[in-house]
């Protein structure tokens, strides 16, 4: 994945609003390019699957590590054809993401 190429805070850079896929969904305040860093899945960890959790591979532990979002990617919806992808808790753009547009991943991609 491309290096992070935003440093200001994640607020600066995405925003939650009523999402047409789902519920809420998390969109783009500023514009992407493939590979941009988005910001981290950020939130405690947890051992139960749940509301917001966001489960990884841990290679380091050789296990599955949840964590519940307490910050604004919590509101990423699924897509089959997401524009985004985790990379352990960090997310990035897989293409080009214009301001004011939803941010999705592949829940199945995640694991």
């Amino acid at each position: 994945m491309g290096a992070r190429s935003w440093t200001s805070t994640l607020g600066a850079r995405v925003y939650s609003a009523p999402s047409p896929i789902h519920g809420r969904g998390c969109f783009a305040k500023v514009s992407f390019a493939p590979g941009d860093f988005i910001g981290t899945y950020e939130g405690p960890r947890v051992e139960e699957d749940g509301s917001h959790v966001l489960w990884v591979y841990d290679a380091d532990r050789d296990r599955l590590t949840g964590r519940q979002g307490s910050n604004l990617l919590r509101w990423v919806n699924h897509c089959e054809c997401p524009n985004a992808e985790f990379d352990g808790f960090d997310l990035y753009a897989k293409v080009v993401i214009a301001m004011d547009e939803e941010i999705t991943c592949d829940y199945g991609a995640a694991l």
